[in-house]
C-alpha cells in the first residue's frame, strides 16, 4: 500500500486560508470604514450646524446609499468629504451637502415620478431611487450613461431608467413628471423642461453662467411657474449636441 503525505498539501491550504480570511478582513474592515464616514458625513455635513438638512428618510437615505460606489476607485479614500469630486470626461459628483439640500428641495415624495438632467456618476439618481417610485435620468456623455446604468443596476436600482442623449429636450415619451431635478447649468431654464413638468409640480435647477450661478425652485401652478433663487452655485455647465432632434 502506497504511504501519502498530507504535509504539503495540508500547508497549501492552510496558506490558502489563512489569506482568504485577511483577504475578507481586508474587505471588512473597509466596508466599515465607509459606513463610518458616511455616518460623519450625515452627522456633519448634513444635520450638522448650519447645513441643517432636516429631512429624516433623505438622511436615512444617505446614510445608507454607497456613495463610494460612483466614484473612480482612485478617489475612493474621499467619496465622503465634504467637496466635489472628478468623474472623468470633465464632469464631477456634486459635494454631499449639495445632493442632500437639492434632494430636500424637491419635496421627494414616494409615489413620485422623476426625471434628472445629468446623471453624472448614477449617485444622485441612487439617491432619489431611493425616495421615489420611478427616476428616469439622461446623460449626454454616453460612456458617463452607460457606466451609471452598470452601476445602478449592479446594487440593485431596478426603478431607474437611464438615457445618453441630450437632457434640454427632457424626455417627452415618459413625461409629465412629479419633479424635475437638473445638475448642470443652462443659461436659462429649458421651455421643454417647464413643459413636462405636472401641474403643482416642482423643480430645481442651477442657471446662470460659470462663476455666476443660482440654484432656483421652480413650481407650476396653473400653467405659470413660479421661481425662487434659494442658493449660489458652481455647476459644470449644461452641454448640448449640435445637432438636436428631440427624442420621444
Amino acid at each position: 500500500m502506497r504511504k501519502v503525505s498530507f504535509g504539503a498539501g495540508a500547508q497549501f491550504w492552510a496558506v490558502f486560508v489563512v489569506c482568504g480570511h485577511c483577504a475578507l478582513c481586508r474587505c471588512s474592515a473597509a466596508e466599515a470604514d465607509f459606513t463610518a464616514a458616511r455616518r460623519r458625513m450625515v452627522e456633519e455635513q448634513l444635520a450638522g450646524p448650519g447645513r441643517d438638512i432636516t429631512n429624516r428618510r433623505l438622511l436615512a437615505v444617505m446614510g445608507r446609499v454607497p456613495r463610494h460606489e460612483f466614484v473612480p476607485t482612485d478617489y475612493r479614500a474621499q467619496a465622503y468629504d465634504d467637496h466635489p469630486l472628478l468623474i472623468g470626461y470633465g464632469q464631477t459628483i456634486s459635494q454631499p451637502f449639495i445632493v442632500a439640500f437639492m434632494t430636500e428641495k424637491l419635496e421627494p415624495k414616494s409615489s413620485d415620478k422623476v426625471l434628472e438632467i445629468g446623471t453624472g456618476s448614477g449617485y444622485q439618481a441612487a439617491v432619489l431611487a431611493e425616495l421615489v417610485s420611478n427616476v428616469y435620468t439622461i446623460e449626454i456623455v454616453e460612456p458617463l450613461a452607460r457606466r451609471a446604468e452598470a452601476d445602478l443596476k449592479r446594487l440593485g436600482y431596478t426603478n431607474v431608467i437611464v438615457r445618453a442623449g441630450d437632457g434640454y429636450q427632457g424626455w417627452p415619451g415618459a413625461a409629465p413628471f412629479d419633479a424635475i431635478i437638473v445638475t448642470c447649468a443652462p443659461d436659462h431654464v429649458p421651455s421643454p423642461l417647464v413643459d413636462q413638468l405636472k401641474e403643482g409640480g416642482r423643480m430645481i435647477i442651477p442657471v446662470g453662467s460659470a462663476g455666476d450661478q443660482d440654484l432656483y425652485v421652480l413650481r407650476k401652478k396653473g400653467g405659470k411657474v413660479e421661481k425662487q433663487a434659494v442658493l449660489p452655485v458652481r455647476f459644470v455647465p449644461m452641454t448640448r449636441r449640435k445637432e438636436t432632434v428631440p427624442q420621444p
